[in-house]
């Protein structure tokens, strides 16, 4: 691994990335699944209101998350709380990924959800969907550069095999580095990994994007419902 730092750069970053996540266009409501009755949804509401904490409580629990928190949360929080085994991590620390575009962020969330929640579920079969929205979040910090030492340590963009990227993500993490930024391995983009939320700021929702299996084995993608934007094979 030592080999990888000695073709590493540093990369002063200012600027917007793309964060791409799970999301939904339409809110829902989370008891229409127990009754018909909507004086019980309002029962079942009203009864999770009395069981939470002030701070998190809303008219709409879960869906409405406090409105001056609500972005924060979304699109820079959850990984730094909810830990998570990832290309640069082994489930130790939390990581932060975003991308340069919204279509390297495609690519990237595609092959995870297709490699992830549809293969462990053994789902196959067309019109399988999946929603998501992106975030515009500014970064502002001097990030591990690891773009040069790929020429050096192709074992950087393995598709699948993250025993070298797990360790350089635990140096980083120890050492108090913010990050680094490297190539994609699903695509021609780039890729950021952040390891310290301070260096975050503005998230901003960029678009809603719908993911759709189709019958050839591939995944479209909408923008607008409906309309295809993106295909990937």
């Amino acid at each position: 691994m030592m080999q990888v730092f000695e073709h590493v750069g540093l990369a002063d970053t200012h600027t917007d990335l793309m964060r791409n996540i799970v999301s939904l266009r339409i809110s829902q409501d989370l008891f229409d699944d127990l009754s018909d009755t909507p004086a019980e949804w309002d029962a079942a509401v009203a009864l999770e209101l009395a069981t939470k904490p002030r701070l998190f409580a809303s008219p709409q629990p879960v869906i409405q998350r406090p409105f001056e928190e609500a972005a924060w949360n979304e699109a820079v929080r959850y990984p730094f709380t909810h830990w998570m085994r990832s290309r640069y991590s082994d489930g130790s620390f939390g990581v932060w990924y975003g991308a340069d575009t919204v279509e390297t962020s495609v690519h990237e969330t595609v092959h995870h959800w297709r490699t992830g929640l549809l293969a462990d579920a053994g789902f196959n079969r067309p019109d399988i969907r999946m929603e998501r929205k992106l975030y515009r979040v500014h970064c502002d910090a001097a990030l591990v550069d690891l773009r040069p030492a790929i020429a050096h340590e192709p074992g950087l963009l393995a598709p699948d095999d993250y025993t070298l990227t797990h360790q350089i993500g635990t140096k980083l993490h120890r050492e108090g580095h913010p990050g680094l930024v490297t190539r994609s391995a699903r695509c021609d983009g780039e890729v950021f990994a952040v390891l310290n939320p301070r260096v975050l700021s503005s998230p901003r929702q960029a678009c809603l994007l719908t993911y759709v299996t189709t019958g050839d084995g591939g995944v479209r993608v909408e923008r607008e419902p409906g309309s295809t934007w993106m295909h990937l094979p």
